[in-house]
């Protein structure tokens, strides 16, 4: 399979909210109750039963007048993805062919390390399994030859999915139609994202969208230094005990005369 891209065009979103609803009807994830807020946003953030997200954004328009953004969130798949750096658990997190990362939350502890690894926090822990969760890019469908539930459902065209060298250059070429502070974001960050999108107002604009995501030092302190050495301080105490077991031999209680034992 190859590597794909799903782009998301801002410009052409309605917050109609068909991928919202086709990823929780794809996954069976259930509706969470929520309160007026006084937003349309809802909920108000990604959660354990909600991977795909519609966010609603009123700025001022250079001409005064109220604009609204809306922007379709879920996992980015990253290609320098820090939860699969900060999971402890072999095999809980994992990438597909088509660029996907899938994290197994049967394997998952619940140590939410990778929320903290996320640049854009994006996996979302469940108190009622102890599990964490995220979007998996409808991983289970492109190996069924489909595309995501979310891309399948938008009828406006914002969010398309193909072969990652024409996902780019279609980006690219709509940023260019688009003028003004138009531009293609994810493609080059953490050394490519696979959920890219096309913005109309520049990066700091947008909630909750940083501006330059970068995985926090303490990812690879604990990555290359911390658990390798609390790794292998876990081998030498095995190793320390199978050496002492060979020399002494197990340890097994003496008796004297009279039935009582000592060491």
């Amino acid at each position: 399979m190859n590597e794909k891209i799903m782009l998301v065009d801002l410009s052409k979103c309605t917050a109609c909210r068909s991928c919202q609803v086709a990823c929780k009807n794809w996954n069976g994830l259930p509706a969470v109750p929520t309160i007026n807020r006084g937003t349309y946003q809802n909920p108000p953030d990604l959660n354990a039963q909600t991977y795909t997200l519609i966010r609603f954004q009123e700025i001022e328009a250079k001409d005064g007048a109220i604009k609204w953004l809306f922007r379709n969130d879920k996992c980015f798949h990253c290609t320098d993805a820090g939860c699969m750096k900060a999971c402890p658990v072999p095999g809980c997190i994992t990438r597909t062919e088509s660029g996907a990362v899938v994290l197994d939350s049967t394997k998952c502890i619940g140590c939410k390390y990778c929320y903290h690894a996320c640049p854009f926090s994006v996996p979302q822990f469940d108190a009622a399994t102890e599990k964490m969760y995220k979007c998996h890019w409808c991983h289970d469908r492109q190996a069924e030859g489909r595309i995501p539930a979310c891309a399948k459902a938008c009828p406006t065209g914002t969010i398309q999915f193909g072969d990652k060298d024409a996902m780019i250059t279609l980006a690219g070429k709509r940023a260019k139609e688009l003028g003004g502070d138009a531009s293609v974001y994810g493609e080059k960050h953490l050394d490519g994202t696979h959920v890219v999108y096309v913005l109309t107002e520049k990066p700091e604009v947008y909630e909750k969208l940083p501006v330059n995501p970068k995985i926090s030092p303490l990812i690879f302190l604990w990555k290359d230094v911390l658990k390798p050495f609390s790794m292998l301080s876990f081998l030498g105490g095995l190793g320390a005990c199978a050496l002492y077991y060979l020399i002494k031999g197990p340890k097994r209680p003496k008796f004297e005369e009279g039935g009582e034992k000592h060491e």
